[in-house]
């Protein structure tokens, strides 16, 4: 090897080890999978609990307008939301802390708590906004609120780890969009966000980095 090549390959560690120090690379495809698997159950779940199949299925009229919900509704699609946010993270930190044990890379280090900076104010911003929505009766627009601040969250976060965040950062914050325009479907939105999308965004992670 002359000493072009070796500058050449000492460049690319150099390269490795400042990315390795400034991005946040332990994200997991599989976290991707298994969050997007508890999004559909909890959809499952939340499309059940709100009437669907009798206002598209039984009664045969369609629903195109906003959600009408019932006083006791309200409790149980909240939970059903909890448990699948705890599942979800549960999931996703265990997937993430694995691959981070096998690469050899903390799971822990100043690009990560840079990373969870840029995504809190989005989320805890549209967390508060989407319980004043419900507490204002306001069912139907919190599909649209979850998705667009998770999906502003991502595109924040994106600029710490792989640019594939920033992509489905984008996909679920247009999908948000979409859904105010739709509040009737707004559940069927979100299962697309959090379920579909988060399983083709995981595929494509663990097809590109893991595999």
């Amino acid at each position: 090897m002359d000493t072009s090549e070796q500058h050449l390959e000492d460049l690319k560690e150099i390269r490795k080890m400042m990315e390795k120090s400034s991005r946040f690379l332990s994200l997991s495809g599989l976290s991707g999978i298994a969050a997007g698997l508890v999004a559909l159950a909890g959809a499952a779940i939340a499309f059940f609990v709100l009437g669907y199949p009798h206002r598209f299925f039984m009664s045969g009229e369609g629903y195109a307008g906003g959600v009408q919900m019932h006083a006791e509704t309200i409790p149980a699609l909240m939970l059903d939301g909890i448990v699948m946010l705890i599942a979800a993270l549960g999931l996703s930190f265990y997937f993430t802390r694995r691959r981070a044990r096998k690469n050899g890379l903390s799971l822990w280090d100043e690009t990560t708590r840079r990373m969870l900076l840029a995504i809190a104010f989005p989320l805890i911003s549209g967390g508060i906004l989407c319980l004043i929505m419900i507490f204002q009766g306001l069912i139907y627009i919190v599909a649209p609120l979850t998705l667009v601040f998770y999906g502003l969250a991502l595109i924040a976060a994106s600029q710490y780890t792989v640019n594939e965040l920033k992509i489905l950062g984008i996909s679920d914050t247009v999908l948000g969009l979409l859904a105010g325009v739709f509040p009737g479907y707004g559940l069927f939105f979100w299962a697309a966000g959090f379920g579909f999308f988060h399983i083709l965004y995981g595929y494509r992670m663990y097809r590109k980095y893991e595999r």
